[in-house]
Parts: C-alpha cells; structure tokens; sequence
C-alpha cells in the first residue's frame, strides 16, 4: 500500500469519521479557505489509485467510501515506522518508548498481564 500525504491521510479521516462522501462534502467540511472542487476531486481519484478509496456512480457523479480502515492503515503505517527507523524490530521500537519515558515499565507490565490473559483465551 503506497503511503499519504499528510492532506490525503486528512481526506481519509473524513472518510472514516463520515462514510462515503461526495467531493462536494469534502469541500464543505474543509476549513476557509476552501480548496477548489477540482483540486480535492484529484486528490480523491489519486486515494483510489492508491487503493483506499472506491466509488459509487451517481448519475455524473461519484460518491466515495473508504476500502482501508482507519486501524488497518495504522497497523501499516506502525509496522512501516518500525521497519524503516528500528530495522524490523518491534523490541527496539519499544526499548525507545521505555528509554525516552513515552512508556512506563509499570505501563508495559500491564501490557504484558493483557497480553498473557489473552492468549489465555
């Protein structure tokens, strides 16, 4: 899955907030000064090149809904972070939470006590 740029991850979290959308909704949802239909119907048709994005035909016009979920790309986009910064190793990701103090020990206890109740399961 190709990535986003930072306003077409913004237009995926309409998505995702909202369900299928027209252009003409993200232009009314977005903030003044308002972006050009054109504008905003080209970075829509670039999110369905890159797959997270479809449409439905109505009539002349489009209404898209997303095809990605909002935790299906932040699994990704986890999982991009830690192959390209911590060479593939959610270990060292997680020693830089715990070392920068983003993470408590305390905290990953608790994480460890859910993940070991789950796989009780």
């Amino acid at each position: 899955m190709e990535k986003l740029t930072r306003r077409e991850e913004e237009l995926m979290h309409c998505f995702w907030e909202r369900g299928p959308l027209f252009v003409k909704d993200l232009v009314a949802l977005s903030p003044d000064p308002k972006p050009h239909f054109n504008t905003l119907s080209t970075m829509v048709r670039a999110l369905e090149t890159k797959g997270y994005v479809a449409h439905k035909s109505f009539g002349n016009t489009y209404q898209y809904y997303p095809v990605v979920s909002e935790e299906e790309f932040s699994r990704r986009t986890l999982g991009n972070v830690i192959s390209r910064y911590f060479e593939n190793s959610y270990l060292g990701a997680v020693s830089a939470l715990v070392e920068e103090e983003k993470i408590s020990v305390e905290e990953l206890r608790e994480l460890i006590d859910r993940i070991e109740h789950e796989n009780r399961r």
